[in-house]
């Protein structure tokens, strides 16, 4: 079964899609190794990253991915905090637009730090927490929340949620006796 939420808006789909390279519940991974890697960011046009890409980058990489997802879930934020420091300049205005420049010379860096600058802006916007991981511990997949009073907690009702409700079914025919 397919993931059925549109992707998140604006610049939030790129951090959509780079947490989003590991699929946990199909037990796919687009970082599993260099090769993969490079063809996944080329396909979202990251070519200066695809070509820079070597061992400890792609281990940056992955860290990265984590700690987005992590600070997404509410877990953790150390880690993102100390790529915000590391990685980050001070905001900017450009045109109307608030941009906060990247520090890091390497494409890997830039693109991480692009990553969390656009989770900064949209953090300062708000209306943060639309971008979430789903609750499901197998799954954790990222999906933007376009429910009216942003209460979504599974990526999709007929993956994750079906499975939640049938779980919570049958412990509770299990706790009654009615096997």
């Amino acid at each position: 079964m397919a993931y059925d939420r549109p992707a998140a808006p604006g610049d939030l789909e790129a951090i959509e899609a780079f947490g989003n390279s590991a699929r946990f519940l199909h037990d796919e991974d687009a970082f599993a190794n260099l090769p993969s890697t490079r063809d996944w960011l080329r396909t979202r046009e990251w070519h200066d990253v695809a070509d820079e890409l070597d061992e400890s980058a792609h281990r940056e990489l992955v860290r990265a991915r984590e700690a987005i997802r992590a600070h997404l879930a509410g877990t953790d934020s150390a880690e993102l905090n100390e790529y915000a420091r590391r990685l980050l300049r001070p905001p900017q205005w450009q045109d109307g637009q608030t941009v906060i420049p990247t520090a890091h010379a390497t494409a890997a860096g830039r693109l991480i730090g692009r990553l969390i600058a656009t989770l900064v802006i949209d953090g300062l916007t708000g209306k943060p927490g639309r971008l979430k991981v789903c609750r499901a511990e197998d799954c954790r997949w990222l999906y933007y929340d376009r429910s009216p009073g942003n209460n979504s907690i599974w990526c999709s009702m007929d993956i994750c949620g079906a499975r939640h409700k049938m779980r919570a079914y049958r412990t509770r025919r299990t706790r009654s006796g009615n096997e």
